[in-house]
């Protein structure tokens, strides 16, 4: 489809978007847990109209959850009525709080903490996850830092590779406003593994850790498997 024939249908909902999408995400109200993996969807459709890919959906849309359940206009109005409920009881009353307490030196202080403190933090428990634990497992694999555009742009931070192909590395900390069992992948993010497995042939694995400590475990036997499958 040439760029002269695209015709946008999404609304654009101004200065709400911001809380909008940060509560969305937050109780990861439009992740595919609650309304189907929209991206292999409608790549699966190929529409060539709106309306096309709307009949579509309704038709074959399902939650990815164990028990699928079919996704439906009821559950998406159901799902708006759960972002206004969290918007209105939880959002805006925390950050009501945080706007009243907030001072100049907060902001300067937050600044520094993230580029440097955190910075360095994160640089300290990827090298143990990888150095302290999955190197000692799988000691004949070469571990190797992705370069900066592959880690922006495909979230991957290393690289794990089996001959001339590679396995994908993802870690993220386990924090007290994270529960990695609730984590699910962003449809952007699920992209970006995509064109990762296209380029180098492996799949991508996400670690939750909590310092150095590897705390979705069963993470090391599937990447044991990966690592299998390369090799063939």
């Amino acid at each position: 489809m040439s760029k002269s024939k695209i015709n946008k249908v999404a609304k654009a909902f101004g200065k709400k978007e911001k809380v909008l999408n940060y509560t969305s995400n937050t109780y990861h109200l439009t992740r595919p847990p609650k309304v189907g993996a929209v991206m292999a969807l409608i790549r699966e459709c190929q529409p060539t109209s709106f309306e096309e890919w709307e009949a579509f959906y309704f038709e074959k849309a399902f939650t990815k959850t164990k028990a699928p359940v079919k996704v439906t206009k009821e559950i998406l109005k159901e799902l708006g009525e759960r972002l206004y409920e969290k918007i209105t009881k939880v959002v805006i009353p925390e950050w009501t709080e945080a706007f009243n307490q907030v001072t100049l030196q907060d902001c300067i202080n937050y600044v520094y903490e993230v580029t440097i403190h955190r910075t360095y933090d994160g640089f300290i428990r990827e090298k143990s996850v990888v150095n302290d634990n999955l190197a000692k497992k799988f000691p004949d694999i070469k571990f190797e830092e992705s370069d900066s555009e592959l880690d922006h742009a495909g979230d991957i931070d290393y690289l794990g590779w089996v001959g001339d192909r590679a396995f994908g590395i993802q870690i993220k900390p386990i924090t007290a406003q994270s529960n990695f069992g609730n984590y699910s992948v962003s449809e952007r993010m699920k992209a970006s593994f995509e064109e990762f497995t296209e380029q180098f042939g492996g799949k991508v694995f996400i670690i939750f850790c909590e310092k150095e400590k590897i705390k979705n475990e069963e993470v090391v036997v599937q990447i044991a498997e990966e690592i299998k499958r390369l090799r063939q």
